[in-house]
């Protein structure tokens, strides 16, 4: 796995040098993004790589605050920060709003765990636990899953490995966002055998004939976040 992917990131920098490979030349925005096509996809659309997730169609607030995190290195990946490093704010905007309207692929997946752990995600996923203050994923995620504007991340179309490898990541404290760092808190709260359960469920939904994510809402979120405008 970890040679597929530096294999991938290769890719990813040899098509910047490249240029307009594989391009579509009436889009001059698909030229400026190619590079990232060579681990998230033609369009966004990843479906091979475990740890490379599918970024179309997610929230332009969301994906333009994670560029800014990984170039400016408040999330830490070596290979992004190089490649975003001399980028400005407007460009890392445009590649945002660019991702942000492209039609996801549907990556359906068959459930790997048990009937009983897909109960206990689901669970979580829907109701949360009130009594641990762990609010539901889709208190905040939105009802299907699918994100809220401007800036809260869709969940579906994701693997059940890099679910687990954000969540992991947020437990750990190598990825933050600024105080009150909700995501953090959620995960320090999960044992590991709930993070695998919410994982397997959300990995076996499919998306919604009508996918787009949900509008801004009006309402407070259910726990302070400081990472959500």
């Amino acid at each position: 796995m970890k040679k597929r992917f530096q294999a991938a990131w290769l890719t990813a920098l040899l098509l910047a040098c490249a240029g307009t490979a594989g391009a579509n030349p009436a889009d001059p925005m698909a030229e400026r993004v190619q590079a990232c096509a060579g681990c998230h996809g033609e369009e966004g659309r990843s479906a091979a790589e475990s740890y490379a997730p599918s970024i179309a169609g997610k929230p332009a607030g969301y994906l333009y605050q994670q560029l800014l995190g990984f170039r400016d290195g408040r999330r830490k990946h070596a290979v992004m920060q190089q490649m975003l490093a001399w980028l400005s704010d407007d460009y890392l905007r445009d590649m945002a709003a660019y991702y942000g309207t492209r039609e996801p692929a549907q990556v359906p997946r068959p459930p790997r765990a048990t009937a009983a752990v897909l109960a206990r995600g689901r669970q979580l996923v829907e109701q949360g636990d009130a009594a641990r203050r762990l609010p539901a994923c889709a208190a905040c995620h939105g009802d299907q899953l699918l994100g809220v504007q401007p800036a809260i991340p869709g969940l579906l179309n994701l693997r059940d490995e890099y679910l687990q490898a954000q969540l992991g990541a947020w437990r750990n404290g190598s990825r933050h966002a600024p105080a009150p760092d909700c995501m953090a808190d959620i995960a320090r709260r999960l044992s590991g055998e709930e993070i695998a359960a919410i994982t397997a469920w959300i990995a076996t939904r499919e998306l919604p004939q009508e996918h787009r994510p949900a509008p801004r809402r009006d309402q407070p979120l259910p726990i302070d976040c400081g990472g959500v405008p």
